[in-house]
């Protein structure tokens, strides 16, 4: 079964891990800094906070904007459910602005439509979390634009995102928020097995998280220690965080994998260039980059409507999976979980979204996928098309 997504690891991946094992620390010590500074370097931020998952990343970001109970977060409802979760973890509401049906993104349509009818009802997010749909970027200069006239925090959600690229930029520079997080899973396009990481320009933002993924614990310089009279203290709590850190064997690997991401986003886009080119005859509805963006290509989905024969999104669906093609689906809108309905949220809630659903399918893409398997996936796509009557 060819996967839609796997981790590519190298001799070279191996041999740092292995060299962090030989070494004095292998839980939170020199080689996270170390993977921080590497990050900020390569996306253009000034500082960067690594952390166990980018689950945990989303939730340090939203308690370092002081995100309280019964606030309101927004966000997309085409993302993995932790996008909203980190929001309910700090005992706030939550809410869905519906997508592009060209990008899969948040719309920045109804995003301002939206924002207009909660202004009236006193009801405006505290912070909107902007979700980077399959690695590419969202409209942050016109999200950044409404932020400032409707005042909210951003987040943004680039779990799937890193190596792309917005208005010439890095996704992951800060330029249109507050926070950008990004994910390390196994299936994302660089990994620590499991991590994420959070990058902000802001300083306090930076020490609030740092301190929160250890319990909310500060280490206390010498002076700190002399003002402490006749008692020994090295590290005070001075918030409610949490042990979100990540280990130096995650961050070694990490480090290793950074070096080559400018090898993995290469790839990722000439398969990308394979299918659209080969796919573009079949009727199916390929995915859209805008100007002034590059996508990194985390996820290649492809959106299949009702096609001559009774082709539909299920039957192509299984017919690929049948064929050991290990498609997959990214996403069902997240208020249609069972969690979000007990929450109030009904089928329908975000048309967009519910037609996106209906219709979507992500096809492997990743960086060790064979020329001949890529072959092989348009062969047989082409082939269920063509007996539909196309």
């Amino acid at each position: 079964m060819i996967p839609y997504g796997r981790q590519d690891i190298s001799n070279e991946d191996i041999e740092s891990v292995i060299e962090t094992l030989k070494s004095e620390f292998i839980t939170q010590g020199p080689k996270v800094l170390e993977f921080e500074e590497a990050v900020n370097k390569r996306v253009g931020s000034s500082y960067a906070v690594a952390a166990n998952s980018a689950t945990s990343c989303l939730h340090l970001a939203c308690k370092a904007l002081e995100l309280k109970d019964n606030e309101w977060v927004w966000t997309s409802p085409n993302s993995f459910v932790a996008s909203a979760n980190a929001a309910l973890y700090c005992k706030a509401n939550i809410d869905f602005v519906d997508i592009d049906p060209n990008t899969y993104n948040m719309s920045c349509e109804k995003l301002e439509e939206k924002l207009a009818v909660a202004k009236k009802n006193n009801l405006l997010p505290k912070i909107i979390i902007p979700v980077h749909f399959g690695g590419q970027s969202c409209d942050m200069e016109k999200i950044f634009q409404l932020s400032k006239e409707y005042g909210f925090k951003i987040i943004e959600d680039a779990s799937h995102a890193i190596g792309g690229e917005y208005k010439g930029k890095k996704i992951g520079c800060c330029e249109y928020s507050s926070i950008t997080v990004f994910s390390f899973h196994p299936v994302k396009i660089i990994t620590t097995a499991e991590g994420g990481i959070a990058t902000t320009n802001d300083r306090i933002l930076a020490k609030k998280m740092a301190m929160d993924r250890t319990h909310g614990i500060e280490r206390l310089n010498q002076d700190h220690i002399k003002n402490r009279n006749s008692e020994i203290w090295n590290y005070q709590q001075n918030r409610l965080g949490f042990n979100y850190r990540l280990n130096d064997l995650q961050a070694s690997l990490g480090i290793s994998q950074l070096k080559r991401l400018n090898e993995f986003i290469i790839k990722r886009n000439k398969i990308a260039e394979f299918y659209n080119k080969n796919l573009s005859s079949t009727g199916i509805q390929l995915p859209h980059v805008i100007e002034d963006s590059k996508s990194s290509y985390h996820l290649y989905p492809i959106r299949v409507s009702l096609l001559k024969g009774g082709i539909n999104q299920k039957k192509l669906f299984y017919e690929l999976r049948n064929n050991n093609i290990g498609v997959n689906l990214h996403y069902i809108p997240i208020y249609r979980q069972p969690y979000f309905r007990k929450l109030g949220f009904k089928k329908g809630y975000c048309e967009e979204a519910e037609r996106y659903f209906k219709e979507v399918i992500s096809i492997p893409i990743f960086s060790k996928l064979k020329n001949i398997e890529q072959q092989n996936i348009v062969k047989i796509i082409k082939e269920i098309c063509s007996d539909s009557g196309l």
